[in-house]
């Protein structure tokens, strides 16, 4: 690992007197169709995968092979689901505020600091820190971008064999023009988000 993705970040809260340390990214906000995932991972210090960085800029075999990397050393790691009917609800933003505090709940480690990309989750009782560009900066939210983009793109791999029309193992639920060309033949699914642009007027 390079000296920028060195947990150097970690080892200073470490040495600040933090024990478990919780990073938390989401996948799936900007998606047309399915549910946005929290991922959140407590890394063990001793055992940090080599090539973590932001989900986004590895490709889906590397996603898959860090995803078992990180889950089998990890202290602790989960998800937070929130579906379409509650992000049309709610707004996308709260979804993900509120899928990033499903997934910090989940634990089955209580985090004594929770690092979050860019957001501040809501009504979490734990201390919080959050980066712009975390997930390409800190190495916990890192992992945690790895966990909820591969538990999301599984998702929605399984949605393909639903409704195939939309090709969503390839475009995961992204506006391609491939998906929205789909949208104005079929019209929206089950799945979709009624509220979103590109959705909204079919």
């Amino acid at each position: 690992m390079d000296d920028k993705r060195s947990f150097k970040l970690e080892k200073k809260l470490l040495q600040e007197g933090y024990r478990l340390i919780c990073g938390v990214d989401e996948a799936g906000r900007g998606c047309l169709c399915g549910p946005v995932i929290a991922g959140a991972c407590i890394l063990d210090p001793s055992r940090i995968p080599d090539g973590i960085k932001d989900s986004k800029k590895l490709s889906a075999a590397k996603r898959e092979v860090l995803f078992q990397e990180i889950t089998s050393t990890a202290l602790a790691w989960q998800i937070g689901i929130v579906e379409p009917d509650i992000i049309d609800e709610i707004n996308i933003l709260e979804a993900t505020k509120l899928a990033m505090h499903k997934s910090v709940a989940n634990l089955d480690k209580k985090p004594d600091i929770v690092l979050i990309d860019a957001l501040k989750i809501n009504d979490l009782q734990i201390a919080q820190k959050s980066y712009i560009k975390g997930d390409e900066e800190v190495v916990s939210i890192g992992a945690a971008s790895i966990i909820a983009k591969v538990s999301r793109d599984r998702i929605m791999a399984d949605y393909h064999n639903h409704f195939p029309q939309y090709n969503l193992k390839s475009n995961k639920g992204y506006p391609t023009s491939e998906h929205r060309e789909a949208l104005n033949r079929y019209g929206p699914s089950a799945i979709h988000r009624r509220t979103f642009k590109g959705v909204l007027r079919h």
